[in-house]
């Protein structure tokens, strides 16, 4: 099971972290915007985090005899999710700190769109000392890849511990 989650998770995370590098280079050139920005990562982590359901029944047809439990299953696709979420993670501190001309003009983008939404120059001011603090950063990073994942794993787990549901393929 190890070995699984670490190669699912390492594959996944890989994905997910590769994207910022990839997607850099459209927003400095205004081809990607904070909107559809918003749009592809999300669309890459469901991509990427789609490797739970593959580990997932990887598990189970391999080691399991094609027959899993839901909080085994669960287990499973959670642990793939913690991987490629530190993965994100540590990402975007890398970027965060050695790119700031790129995070920068992300930033100010963001508060652009914050103050065109009425938010005050105190409580943007207030947020940027928050961001400041790499554990709550981090954390807050977390937070927007993990929920994706959480939800693959609990639909994955849902599918993947039906006995008929994609059977192992009588070559295994």
């Amino acid at each position: 099971m190890k070995r699984i989650i670490l190669v699912y998770g390492l594959i996944a995370g890989t994905i997910v972290g590769s994207m910022f590098f990839i997607t850099m280079p459209l927003y400095e050139k205004g081809i990607l915007t904070m909107e559809n920005g918003e749009l592809v990562g999300y669309s890459t982590m469901i991509v990427a985090l789609s490797l739970i359901f593959f580990g997932i029944k990887s598990y189970r047809d391999n080691h399991l005899e094609g027959s899993i439990t839901f909080g085994k299953a669960l287990k499973v696709g959670l642990l793939i999710t913690l991987i490629a979420s530190l993965i994100y993670a540590i990402t975007w501190e890398i970027i965060y700190n050695t790119m700031t001309d790129f995070v920068t003009q992300m930033g100010d983008k963001y508060f652009e769109k914050l103050r065109a939404e009425g938010t005050t120059q105190a409580e943007i001011d207030e947020y940027k000392a928050i961001y400041e603090n790499p554990f709550i950063r981090f954390a807050m990073t977390l937070m927007e890849i993990a929920p994706v994942g959480i939800l693959i794993s609990l639909l994955s787990a849902g599918l993947l511990r039906m006995r008929g549901f994609l059977p192992p393929s009588s070559n295994n």
